[in-house]
């Protein structure tokens, strides 16, 4: 079978995690198999000649976090943390993570938290549903947090960079996972999608307010840059990494390790395919 071992591929320190992201994808799926509400969200049954190219999408992105997430008794904060995904596979592995999340997301977890702790402990995995601008007033309590497919809805930015910046520790870490904003397909598919309106608002019902939202307000990577600078954070240049440019019908062709590995190739070595033709880019920062 052509699959590519993410387990293998880890640091020998890493290779110490409880579930590796193999073993957790493969429980990922059959969950889902009983989950179809996920399935409009996580579209891995939804297309078999797909599965591939969204595997890798998936298991890049969360290889990122557990590469960028190291610190065994730390304390991180998953901003947007949606269904809980990224946040259960840190708990099964020994961390402690608070997941902020709203909307229809929320009611979701608690069969997530049950199903997952057949597998393990996921004690350390706690969550609630907030607002991010509740929390204004940070105590530097937390030695990551995570953004992921979240950044660009947070509105106003500048403020939100602020509130993040003020709860992680002096030495603590943003890790994002993002759409690359220069990416000209999803660019223009997100303009016909909705326009030039990049931040609305709507009401919640739960926390009887009204919440800014931006409306897939993604950016290329120099202005995320500009924007943490400008509110005291500061990009780590040597992490940045980009994700996702083949189409799913070479992932069939190439396979999934290999095209993978073209696809990390690239990047590296070709500005224009980098800037324009990926999809995903992800990066973490840190306080200036």
């Amino acid at each position: 079978e052509d699959t590519l071992s993410l387990h293998d591929a880890l640091p020998i320190y890493l290779r110490r995690l409880i579930m590796n992201i193999d073993q957790f994808f493969s429980l990922f799926l059959k969950e889902l198999e009983s989950q179809p509400t996920l399935w409009h969200y996580y579209k891995f049954h939804t297309d078999p000649g797909s599965l591939e190219f969204r595997k890798a999408y998936f298991c890049q992105r969360l290889q990122y976090i557990a590469d960028n997430i190291t610190k065994k008794d730390s304390i991180t904060w998953d901003i947007g943390c949606g269904y809980g995904t990224t946040a259960l596979f840190l708990a099964l592995n020994g961390y402690k993570v608070h997941g902020t999340t709203l909307e229809f997301y929320f009611k979701e977890i608690p069969a997530r938290v049950a199903y997952w702790s057949q597998f393990g402990d996921v004690s350390g995995f706690t969550f609630g549903y907030e607002d991010l601008f509740d929390e204004s007033e940070g105590k530097g309590e937390f030695d990551y947090i995570i953004v992921q497919d979240t950044l660009h809805h947070l509105e106003p930015l500048d403020q939100a960079l602020q509130i993040i910046r003020k709860h992680l520790k002096p030495e603590g870490q943003l890790v994002s996972i993002e759409e690359n904003g220069s990416n000209i397909i999803q660019s223009l598919k997100l303009y016909k999608q909705r326009g030039n309106k990049r931040i609305i608002e709507f009401y919640d019902e739960r926390l009887k307010k009204t919440i800014l939202l931006g409306n897939e307000n993604i950016r290329s990577l120099s202005k995320w840059s500009a924007a943490l600078k400008k509110n005291g954070l500061s990009l780590n240049e040597k992490s940045v990494n980009y994700v996702r440019a083949y189409p799913p019908f070479l992932f069939n062709k190439y396979g999934y390790q290999e095209a993978i590995r073209k696809e990390q190739a690239l990047w590296k070595s070709n500005s224009i395919a980098k800037e324009y033709f990926f999809f995903g880019v992800n990066f973490t920062a840190s306080k200036s």
